[in-house]
């Protein structure tokens, strides 16, 4: 089969774009990420909340994962090439994979530290904290929910992973705000609320990671696409003309984009040169439909149905 020439493939215009976009959007989040770790840190450590400061180091790993993320997509966008024949897509899951073993990794610490907290008497947090911490909330909610719709647009699971960073980071500081109110409310006996919180967020990230963990190595083991996709590329093919039918079709994602292996069923008593055009019509059709493959492999099944007169 010939290869569409590079600088006129659809799919890798579209790779360089998503990745290109998603790479803006990631560093965005880093530079939000940088400003509100530090705050937090620091008011943490003023105002005597362990949840505020764990908070703030959990903001300081988003930074982390936004600049894996945007790594992951620049290298993902990349084209083809002799030493890698299917591109460089599996790097994106990889970097999810990263992420998400972060994620957990950083539930496990927090948990840690928060059962420490919990058995020592110290201070109830200052009141400060609490402004502090709705503006985490409000900023990080906001950051998740325009990562996320970024890694939907582009199919990126690597973008969605680093989304639910910051969601676990808003999550965190919620339930720090709720710690914090019962024990400057509830007074003396209360003061270890913010460590409980800290702990409950920490369950709530493990959570997310352990999911986000699965998502990503179903990816890296190439787990079959929603069957509405793959039914939806089957129906393109069998409307391309010299299709009688479509025997067998397999479709992978990789990183940004797919791969599709399809068998296609054509008239027997065709010549080998009309079945070797078929199969270029349905390769240019799918390469050139909404669901950004990057290519094609056509074999050709004969039938006993003979090709249409006229």
């Amino acid at each position: 089969m010939s290869q569409l020439p590079s600088q006129t493939h659809p799919s890798r215009k579209n790779l360089s774009s998503f990745a290109a976009s998603g790479i803006r959007a990631s560093l965005g989040g880093v530079v939000v990420s940088v400003v509100l770790g530090a705050i937090k840190v620091l008011a943490g450590i003023l105002g005597n909340s362990y949840a505020l400061l764990a908070d703030g180091v959990e903001s300081m790993l988003d930074v982390v994962s936004g600049i894996v993320v945007a790594g992951s997509l620049k290298i993902a966008a990349q084209p083809p090439d002799e030493r890698y024949p299917y591109g460089y897509g599996k790097i994106e899951p990889v970097a999810a994979l990263v992420i998400a073993t972060a994620l957990l990794a950083t539930a496990i610490g927090i948990a840690i530290q928060s059962i420490r907290e919990i058995r020592l008497p110290h201070h109830a947090p200052a009141p400060f904290t609490l402004a502090v911490l709705l503006l985490v909330v409000v900023s990080k909610e906001t950051l998740f929910r325009y990562l996320v719709r970024k890694g939907e647009s582009i199919s990126s699971n690597a973008m969605r992973t680093d989304a639910w960073h910051h969601r676990s980071d808003s999550l965190t500081s919620l339930a720090a705000f709720v710690g914090i109110t019962v024990a400057l409310v509830m007074g003396k006996g209360y003061e270890s609320a913010d460590d409980w919180a800290a702990l409950f967020a920490a369950g709530v990230i493990a959570f997310n990671g352990a999911n986000l963990l699965r998502t990503s190595w179903r990816e890296i083991m190439d787990v079959s696409l929603p069957d509405h996709v793959v039914e939806d590329i089957r129906e393109i093919a069998r409307k391309v003309e010299g299709v009688a039918g479509i025997d067998m079709c397999r479709v992978r994602k990789t990183g940004l984009a797919m791969w599709v292996d399809i068998h296609v069923e054509v008239p027997g008593d065709i010549s080998v040169r009309d079945g070797h055009t078929i199969s270029h019509r349905v390769k240019d059709a799918l390469v050139a439909s909404n669901h950004n493959i990057m290519d094609v492999v056509v074999h050709i099944e004969p039938t006993k149905l003979p090709a249409a007169k006229g």
